[in-house]
């Protein structure tokens, strides 16, 4: 049997840079890349294009990574940007939600990493905190860390019969970096793992099968912590088992 293609939705580099090449250009984390890789899956980068459908995707692929990046326009969750929003890519947010669409409607296994947890609760029609810090004030813990970024930095809590219990159990160490997260969850996912300080900090879809997403990054620790490799191990298993059934 071939090897599991894996798409990875990319972010673009935005800063200024006397280099040409990467003026606009696409990337991913090399982390999420290689543990792909050294998974025995083919990790496949998609730069967002404008006016295409997820359709002329889905076939190509057998699983859809969404990783983190900036936040997602507001107006895609019926809300005008707040003070405190993050910069947002527009372009990159209508290419993942009509991706998403694609492979979920397809039943295909989806893994998403933090902005990618938050954006598949909006695509079913949730939405986020702009601000945790401003909006929340049951929120006390330092969601983005001054340590850094490999680090865990607090823990949270995990559901009994979610996929994320199978995997790390009772509770995981976790890094954290992010300003935004799940405010109210949509119906077709639910809510399993949570912060000390109530933040909802993963969703999965109710067979915990298909959808899998996570607000931390585990791709910038499983090379120190292996437990959150298996994140992605899992992730992968999911994918074959689905393939196998088609």
């Amino acid at each position: 049997m071939s090897k599991l293609r894996i798409a990875i939705t990319a972010d673009t580099y935005s800063h200024a840079s006397d280099v040409t090449n990467h003026v606009k250009a696409p990337f991913a984390p090399r982390g999420l890349v290689e543990v792909i890789a050294k998974l025995g899956a083919i990790p496949v980068i998609l730069p967002d294009v404008q006016g295409v459908k997820g359709e002329d995707y889905v076939d190509l692929f057998d699983g859809l990574i969404i990783p983190g990046g900036p936040d997602v326009d507001p107006t895609l969750f019926g809300e005008e940007p707040r003070w405190k929003v993050g910069g947002a890519n527009y372009k990159r947010d209508v290419f993942e939600l009509e991706l998403f669409k694609a492979f979920y409607e397809a039943g295909k296994p989806i893994f998403g990493i933090c902005r990618g947890c938050q954006l598949i609760n909006i695509a079913l029609g949730g939405n986020v905190y702009q601000d945790l810090q401003s909006e929340n004030p049951q929120c006390t813990i330092r969601h983005s860390q001054g340590a850094d970024g490999r680090y865990p930095t607090h823990h949270v809590t995990l559901t009994p019969g979610s996929s994320l219990y199978g995997t790390l159990g009772a509770s995981a160490y976790v890094n954290s970096r992010h300003h935004q997260a799940i405010r109210r969850i949509a119906e077709a996912l639910e809510v399993t793992a949570v912060a000390p300080d109530g933040v909802q900090e993963s969703v999965e879809s109710h067979d915990h099968e298909q959808v899998v997403a996570v607000q931390w990054h585990p791709e910038n620790m499983w090379q120190e912590h292996p437990e959150m490799e298996k994140l992605f191990a899992d992730f992968l298993k999911r994918v074959q088992k689905f393939r196998k059934n088609k």
